[in-house]
């Protein structure tokens, strides 16, 4: 089986209001804190994107390359590759905000010893490429994302938080932890007859 799983928030934990509030002040700008659970950043302070593409590179893009993994993540992926699935680690970072997207996730999961086979960055249309790409199953954090692949076609498991709390109907699996997302993606490799 083909599995496509995103970084931000889905292997790792991300964890934007601490920082961006210790950038706020220090800098003394006028801006706040509005939802520190959102997974995006411009949503998370009341800013528009170049406010928070100026805060990754006045040293906000360590809230990524430092990241801690989510608990089982690694574990999660080293079982699914032991089993013969095909691991992409399929992200939308953006070149605006990462200039080398791909360069700062690949450093990322090497560091952190997760195994996949291959890496797609700054890929804003995950439906698409999952459909394009034969893709199985995308586990993601983002609704849209899941949605997305769904309507390619593709089955989606919402790696749920905080932030998508109240959107849990617009898809069919989501667990809020890892040993939760392998069942879910166990399910569908069953229901697929893949196992």
């Amino acid at each position: 089986m083909n599995i496509a799983v995103d970084i931000d928030d889905t292997l790792n934990i991300v964890q934007r209001a601490k920082l961006a509030e210790a950038y706020i002040k220090r800098n003394h700008l006028p801006f706040e804190i509005t939802d520190p659970y959102a997974d995006k950043f411009v949503k998370v302070v009341n800013w528009r994107e170049e406010d928070a593409i100026a805060f990754i590179r006045d040293g906000g893009m360590v809230v990524f390359t430092d990241a801690p993994v989510r608990k089982g993540a690694r574990e999660a992926l080293e079982r699914w590759r032991a089993q013969g699935h095909n691991i992409t680690i399929l992200t939308s970072r953006p070149k605006d905000w990462f200039i080398n997207p791909e360069a700062i996730s690949r450093d990322w999961l090497q560091k952190r010893k997760i195994p996949y086979d291959t890496l797609a960055a700054q890929i804003a249309d995950k439906g698409t490429y999952c459909r394009e790409h034969r893709i199985d199953v995308l586990v993601d954090n983002d609704v849209d994302h899941c949605v997305a692949a769904q309507q390619q076609g593709v089955a989606a498991v919402l790696a749920a938080g905080r932030h998508c709390m109240n959107r849990l109907s617009e898809v069919e699996f989501f667990a809020s932890d890892w040993e939760g997302i392998e069942r879910c993606v166990a399910e569908i490799a069953r229901r697929k007859g893949l196992i």
